[in-house]
């Protein structure tokens, strides 16, 4: 994906049809926006014919992609999923992009305890044949590969 051109975001699945290999869905910057695009990322794959336990785990990295950026980083925010090599493969890409990291924020309330947080790069590098960090001038893309 290239980061430095415009990207038309779609609100939609139905622009997604089984020959497309990528699409890209825009993130609501709050916590309950994750069940919706839980649920547009496993009608992607369906169409991608993506085998049900490569799903699952592409499903639970983009969980923890997602809440990192909307807890952490600044929007707009957006995911982008690709299925990788033509149409028998069974690989999926996962990018979320954000606007940057955003400042230290406290949620009021109890302070989170160390087992509550700070597991999710971890769970991303365990089922991720790769992941990284790509950093530019306006923001920053977290990807994974699901093979």
């Amino acid at each position: 994906m290239n980061h430095d051109l415009p990207v038309k975001l779609s609100n939609s699945l139905e622009t997604v049809s089984s020959a497309r290999t990528d699409v890209v869905f825009p993130l609501p910057h709050i916590p309950e926006g994750l069940a919706a695009v839980r649920r547009r990322a496993t009608r992607a794959m369906q169409q991608w014919r993506i085998p049900s336990d490569l799903a699952d785990d592409a499903l639970l990295v983009i969980s923890e992609l997602i809440t990192n950026a909307v807890v952490h980083a600044l929007p707009p925010a957006s995911l982008c999923l690709s299925r990788q090599g033509g149409r028998a493969a069974c690989a999926v890409r996962i990018e979320v992009t954000d606007a940057g990291p955003a400042l230290l924020r406290h949620h009021g309330g109890s302070p989170r305890q160390p087992e509550e947080s700070g597991r999710g790069s971890a769970i991303v590098a365990a089922l991720s044949a790769r992941s990284g960090t790509t950093t530019y001038q306006s923001g920053t893309t977290r990807w994974a590969e699901i093979q």
